[in-house]
């Protein structure tokens, strides 16, 4: 499912081998670009992953709407206690890291705004502004808290936040067609449909038209811009700074690439990042 890009909808990486101690699968994308940050911003990244996990985990769970919706909620509680300086004792290390850090709670809200978008009713071929609400939310919420995490400076972690985050989420919808379809979701935006040619209808006939392609290389496209912009304010700054958001692009990356190469013809198979791949990536980026 798509969710967030961050929680629990990662890429995976093609036979890299598991080990103990952290919060995220040893074989994602995310676990290797946060393995490599220094030990205080990789604890302060797990936190805000566990975050998004969490809420994540609320928005698509099996429970009735009203019920997911009194999650999330909650969690707009607890947030407002952690910056009244009073959190729960479940987030006083998150509570510590929003300290560190400066972490705003815009940004934590916009999450989890983003996630009740998926619990007030399932998403089905939204209109692009919608979809870019939904992706700044999920996603670039996410990197401008991230951003913060890696010391960049405030008008460029704002704007690789803003890029970065939907080449992210855009690469995500076109992988996750046929699973969010599964769920009843359909994240190709009305308008990209239209122009394919695909009418209105149920998820998994829309998803299974023969022109979804079409409709499919339009958003490839939007995300290929969004990567342009993103790897060139990376360009632009401290390599130091951008170790790990360039580890998470180019991985992405290479997953749009072989959605591009494989296309969306049924049947579709799961794209993967071949393993020589990936740590070819975080050889050369990991160190500097």
């Amino acid at each position: 499912m798509t969710g967030s890009y961050v929680a629990g909808t990662d890429i995976a990486v093609q036979d890299v081998p598991p080990s103990a101690g952290n919060p995220v699968s040893t074989g994602s994308s995310f676990h290797a670009a946060m393995k490599i940050l220094p030990a205080a911003q990789r604890e302060a990244m797990f936190e805000i992953y566990a975050f998004c996990r969490q809420v994540d985990d609320i928005a698509d769970g099996d429970g009735p709407r009203p019920q997911r919706l009194a999650g999330l909620d909650a969690w707009r509680a607890d947030l407002a206690a952690c910056y009244a300086g009073t959190p729960p004792p479940a987030l006083r290390r998150l509570h510590a890291q929003i300290v560190r850090y400066g972490l705003l709670q815009e940004d934590f809200l916009a999450v989890v705004d983003g996630m009740a978008m998926d619990v007030l009713a399932d998403i089905r071929a939204p209109d692009a502004a919608t979809l870019d609400l939904y992706c700044d939310r999920v996603a670039s919420a996410v990197g401008r808290l991230a951003v913060r995490v890696f010391g960049m400076e405030r008008e460029a972690g704002v704007a690789l936040a803003h890029h970065l985050g939907r080449a992210l989420q855009l690469t995500n919808i076109l992988r996750d067609i046929d699973e969010d379809a599964g769920l009843g979701r359909v994240y190709l935006p009305a308008e990209a449909l239209a122009g394919a040619g695909v009418p209105p209808g149920a998820p998994e006939a829309i998803v299974g038209h023969p022109a979804v392609g079409r409709a499919c290389l339009e958003v490839a496209g939007q995300a290929q811009a969004h990567y342009d912009k993103a790897f060139a304010i990376m360009a632009d700054a401290p390599r130091r700074v951008v170790r790990s958001p360039r580890i998470m692009g180019e991985v992405y990356h290479v997953v749009l690439q072989r959605l591009l190469a494989r296309g969306w013809a049924n049947p579709r198979e799961r794209v993967r990042v071949p393993r020589a791949r990936a740590l070819w990536i975080l050889l050369r980026h990991g160190f500097v």
